[in-house]
């Protein structure tokens, strides 16, 4: 993956983060929980023991992802 970062960083101005395949993990968890997947699944996919770690520790959600949740809740009163 350091390789195709940096051969993308060479050629383009606007430069790609650090991506690594623990990066990959986090934003895979993250999106499956954004789609509502159900969470003992996601758990077990991730090989976590603990709920915790799925949805504490790799599950990371930003301003637009509330929002939108926050707009499905009200929208079905």
């Amino acid at each position: 993956m350091r390789h195709i970062c940096a051969k993308y960083n060479k050629i383009y101005k606007v430069q790609m983060p650090k991506v690594t395949p623990h990066v990959c993990r986090h934003t895979f968890c993250s999106r499956m929980a954004a789609a509502r997947m159900n969470p003992k699944t996601l758990q077990y996919i991730m090989g976590h023991s603990d709920i915790g770690v799925t949805l504490n520790t790799y599950t990371h959600f930003g301003f637009e992802e509330i929002s939108e949740e926050v707009h499905r809740i009200s929208s079905n009163g």
